[in-house]
């Protein structure tokens, strides 16, 4: 009887030790968090400035793209006083120049481009794009790298095949995009025009993505330069350029914004 009355004695201390035990660790551990809370508390937070209109907020209420910190999706949708697109992948290029004192862009210039040739049917090859305008492109990853290695071109904008919007020149500045050209009788598209491209070729239909981002586009530039007009690079360099080319629907890009048809003055067929 006495040894039945020790084993029980012993195993309600061993009860208690081990329930003790478990107290204090948890003790511990909320020691340990309201610690961890009263620190974080006393942490000043980062404050940051918003790149559109330089207003200071606190990081965690700023909308993030890149490096660079919005206070707003209406600022991050704008052209900010530098002519950046607040949205856009900024990926400068040292192809460009000032425009002609007082000129103002009108026009915009659709265009284009694949790197290689249809390449981005296989691949996503935009990173190719992206590098041949900041003459970054590596000649030895393909034959035709070599053919245009000598080239130095841009444009103010380039829509990928996933709807991806990068730019390289500000809208104030003029991009190597139109060459020898003339709009409406006025020479040198490049002076007065915004220029943009399409990742694709003349025998793919583009994605409706690029479509939507053209148009979403097309409405934040025309809210800075409301006279906008849209041609096609084989518009303003006929003969010697076939881009857009027929598998881009005008009539399309034309009806998902409300621009008027008079801003497109060679039509809407395609072409």
């Amino acid at each position: 009887m006495i040894k039945w009355l020790l084993l029980f004695a012993g195993a309600g201390i061993f009860y208690l030790w081990l329930k003790g035990k478990k107290q204090a660790k948890l003790n511990t551990d909320q020691a340990a968090k309201i610690k961890a809370q009263q620190t974080k508390a006393a942490e000043p937070e980062t404050i940051v400035q918003c790149h559109y209109c330089s207003v200071h907020l606190p990081k965690s209420e700023a909308i993030t793209q890149e490096e660079r910190f919005y206070c707003s999706q209406e600022h991050l949708q704008s052209l900010d006083a530098q002519g950046w697109l607040g949205s856009a992948r900024w990926r400068i290029s040292p192809n460009q120049d000032i425009r002609p004192e007082g000129v103002m862009p009108d026009l915009v210039v659709i265009h284009h481009i694949s790197l290689p040739p249809s390449g981005f049917v296989d691949s996503n090859n935009t990173r190719f794009i992206v590098d041949f305008f900041q003459n970054k492109l590596d000649s030895s990853l393909h034959p035709y790298f070599e053919e245009i290695s000598d080239q130095k071109v841009s444009s103010h904008f380039l829509i990928s095949r996933q709807g991806e919007v990068f730019q390289f020149v500000s809208s104030q500045n003029k991009a190597w995009h139109a060459g020898l050209s003339s709009f409406l009788g006025r020479e040198r598209c490049n002076d007065f025009s915004i220029g943009v491209e399409l990742e694709g070729d003349g025998e793919h239909p583009f994605e409706d993505i690029q479509y939507s981002a053209l148009a979403q586009l097309s409405t934040q530039l025309r809210s800075i330069y409301p006279d906008l007009q849209f041609a096609g690079h084989s518009d303003v360099a006929p003969g010697r350029k076939t881009d857009p080319g027929i598998q881009f629907s005008w009539q399309k890009f034309q009806s998902k914004t409300d621009t008027s048809v008079k801003k497109f003055p060679f039509g809407l067929d395609p072409r």
